[in-house]
């Protein structure tokens, strides 16, 4: 299941987003409202939860500076990643987009196809706030 999210217009350079979404405890001020648990576990992992959610642990796994960023799933049964896209469009701003893809049997994915797409969404649009 691949998911995206609109694309974001940031007034930022690319390594600017790049080093607030490079730092993960920043990542709390981009989540949802219904958020229930965000707790850091070392430099490259956090766990959050959402309420009526089971607790999710994302951990980074692949930096390409000031491009992308892919945070994955650390354990759990489910594998996934979320892709921050970041794409210069002059000196001083931006565009983000937000990949998400897992590999999930059609059951699965249409239950959470909604959920994981307003979440996404909510995090891309929560950037230029968040900045």
């Amino acid at each position: 299941m691949n998911l995206q999210s609109p694309k974001i217009s940031v007034s930022k350079s690319p390594q600017d987003i790049f080093d607030f979404l490079g730092n993960i405890k920043n990542f709390e001020s981009l989540m949802p409202e219904n958020i229930s648990k965000f707790e850091v576990l070392d430099n490259d992992t956090f766990v959050f939860a959402l309420k009526g959610m089971p607790e999710i642990v994302l951990k980074k796994k692949e930096v390409v500076a000031p491009n992308k960023i892919v945070l994955g799933a650390a354990g759990g049964k489910l594998d996934f990643s979320l892709t921050a896209n970041i794409n210069a469009v002059n000196d001083s701003s931006s565009e983000v987009q937000l990949d998400f893809e897992g590999d999930f049997n059609p059951m699965m994915a249409m239950m959470i196809k909604g959920p994981i797409g307003k979440f996404i969404e909510t995090l891309a649009t929560s950037i230029p706030n968040a900045i």
